[in-house]
């Protein structure tokens, strides 16, 4: 998989970046400061895979004390809105960076060829409490689902 960069390391501080909530409010990670974060980045909430992977980290929210999860994708807002409404979907956080291509530049996973080339390569970001990286992987093919179990020991 050919992305235009790198995930932040492990140990590093996770670099800051606004995205678009559903009602288009804007959030910084920066605003969760204080919170563990479990970014899961993705290309389309209209893919199956993508899909399963937000409902899954939405069931997994409701046992993690202290933190909020991230579903980011490049998707407008109203189209995660939908999927999450329909699906009943509470615990995670949708957010877009329709309107903040820069996220691309911390965590460089747009894919720069294939068929997906523009969009976002499947990966997981965790984060502690102060913002420092404590869990990354970049899902190697972006038909597969991130190891849920791995990202999540870590907040355990």
């Amino acid at each position: 998989m050919n992305t235009a960069g790198e995930l932040p390391q492990k140990g590093s501080m996770a670099p800051d970046f606004k995205a678009v909530k559903n009602d288009l409010s804007e959030i910084k990670l920066s605003d969760l400061k204080g919170k563990r974060v479990v970014i899961n980045i993705f290309p389309s909430i209209d893919t199956g895979v993508c899909a399963a992977s937000v409902r899954r980290f939405n069931k997994e929210a409701s046992e993690l004390k202290n933190t909020v999860v991230l579903c980011l994708s490049q998707d407008l807002p109203f189209a995660q809105a939908r999927f999450c409404g329909a699906e009943g979907l509470t615990n995670v956080v949708t957010v877009s960076t329709f309107r903040n291509p820069e996220f691309n530049q911390g965590y460089g996973m747009l894919l720069k060829d294939g068929p997906m080339a523009g969009l976002m390569a499947r990966s997981v970001v965790v984060l502690d409490e102060e913002g420092k990286v404590v869990y990354t992987e970049l899902v190697s093919e972006v038909t597969n689902e991130p190891n849920y179990e791995a990202a999540l020991a870590c907040l355990k």
